[in-house]
């Protein structure tokens, strides 16, 4: 069923809230990291996440009935395990990579998570990958090398940038973990993200005997988590029902752009000739990226024929029906995905 242009640009507008809610996390990280520690704030930042999509559900409960979606079962549970591993590891590399590097930077590095999520489906899950997507594999991948080898202007010895990198493959594995249980409620795998994977952060940062923030400091931390992670997925989702998966995807696709955009702004970072060569090799990886994500919609037309014999007489039916639905474009596949949950909530769970 087709949607109408004005719930079509509603959706687009929430595509693109999400990526710039996302996009705030970096720079108002690296800023917070001031009264903050790293193992501390990435424990916070799920925290945050968890507890306020916790609360939108209990509130979407006591306004209107949720329709009843598949239960985790016992072969979840490694996958489930491996996701909250995962987002324990990635924001603790983040956080540590803001802490010796920039935010500017850290943003466009974020974009090897497609790098990432891209190799390890292929090698591990055996998908296809289309001539288009390599070519914006190298891109993004000679873009983080620019990046990371940019020396003392930003990164020292490039520790910052290589912890970043550290946190964009564990996210890729993340996503990937993911996608195994990504029919199930997208509200549950949130909260089970926040809830658990913030709490052992936190444990990590009590071993280790990290100084623990002011008070006056967290607060803004749990917020930026739920803004950035939770009220992100959310918006995410909700522009998924109506765009499907990949053109949402490629939308949110921005989000690096807009935290490099917000550091220079608000942090003052200074550009370089570096980065500004490193940001053109990413626009173009990331351009590519859209084009192959990209869904084109169109009508399938199919026909049956019925043929029915009485006495002696052969009679002959023909009925005819179309329906709308999505395809990726690859120079190769033509793969057809009806917009169901399981594809929908697939990408939307990458954080």
């Amino acid at each position: 069923m087709s949607c109408g242009r004005n719930e079509k640009r509603t959706a687009i507008i929430y595509a693109l809230l999400a990526a710039a809610f996302y996009a705030v996390n970096v720079p108002a990280s690296k800023f917070l990291l001031s009264g903050v520690g790293p193992m501390t704030m990435a424990a916070l930042l799920y925290l945050g996440a968890g507890i306020g999509i916790a609360v939108m559900s209990l509130a979407f409960n006591l306004v209107s009935k949720r329709k009843e979606q598949e239960k985790f079962k016992k072969s979840d549970l490694p996958f489930v395990i491996g996701m909250i591993v995962l987002d324990i590891a990635a924001p603790i590399c983040l956080m540590l990579g803001l802490r010796y590097g920039s935010s500017s930077n850290a943003s466009l590095l974020g974009n090897f998570e497609i790098v990432a999520t891209t190799v390890i489906a292929l090698l591990i899950f055996k998908e296809n990958i289309s001539k288009r997507l390599w070519r914006a594999i190298a891109l993004i991948t000679l873009s983080s090398l620019i990046l990371s080898l940019e020396g003392a202007d930003s990164l020292r010895f490039s520790r910052g940038s290589l912890l970043v990198l550290l946190a964009a493959v564990c996210w890729g594995f993340e996503n990937n973990c993911t996608r195994k249980i990504s029919s199930k409620s997208a509200y549950e795998i949130v909260i089970l993200k926040g809830i658990f994977s913030g709490t052992g952060s936190l444990a990590i940062a009590l071993a280790v005997r990290e100084h623990m923030p002011d008070l006056a400091n967290i607060p803004p931390t749990l917020l930026l988590g739920f803004v950035s992670y939770g009220l992100s997925i959310f918006l995410y989702v909700k522009a998924q029902n109506i765009l499907g998966a990949a053109k949402t995807s490629a939308y949110y696709a921005v989000a690096p752009f807009i935290g490099a955009f917000f550091a220079f702004v608000f942090l003052r970072e200074r550009l370089t000739g570096v980065y500004l060569i490193a940001l053109a090799v990413m626009i173009a990886g990331t351009v590519l990226v859209v084009a192959d994500t990209l869904v084109k919609n169109h009508l399938h037309e199919h026909q049956h024929i019925f043929t029915h014999t009485h006495d002696g007489v052969t009679h002959m039916y023909v009925i005819t029906h179309s329906h709308w639905h999505n395809h990726y474009r690859s120079n190769k596949k033509h793969n057809h995905y009806h917009t169901g949950k399981e594809l929908e909530n697939a990408l939307a769970m990458s954080r």
